[in-house]
């Protein structure tokens, strides 16, 4: 079965790399990660993933008009990262959240989640 491609939007690079593995670890394609908006919304239209995992700030931009661009162009699960508490008024009430510091379970179910939202039942994991 073919992995789950997600891209990662993350500008901390310590945190991107170990939340990187910790996603490969779990079965899962890590396609790209970006550091940026543009970076990212351009990624996400070049590789077309089936996941996006988006910190709220990045290193030039934010977070959240990154998805809010890339989806633009179409219906993709996500999901937002962040430290700080979002504001419900940032984003829409349906949007999956997860909280630094995090569990390992709690991205499992982040993904399930994000997928479910979709209408994208079976996850394409390799575990």
């Amino acid at each position: 079965m073919e992995k789950l491609r997600i891209l990662l939007a993350e500008d901390e690079p310590l945190i991107s790399i170990f939340f990187a593995e910790l996603l490969v670890d779990m079965g899962y394609e890590v396609c790209a990660i970006e550091v940026t908006e543009d970076a990212a919304v351009e990624a996400a239209a070049r590789l077309r993933p089936d996941l996006l995992i988006v910190d709220r700030h990045l290193k030039q931009g934010s977070g959240i008009l990154a998805v809010a661009r890339i989806l633009k162009e179409g219906s993709i699960p996500h999901i937002f990262m962040t430290g700080d508490r979002l504001v419900r008024d940032e984003v829409p009430d349906n949007v999956i959240i997860l909280q630094k510091p995090f569990l390992d379970a709690d991205v499992g179910e982040a993904i399930t989640m994000a997928m479910q939202a979709t209408g994208r039942h079976t996850l394409k994991r390799n575990t």
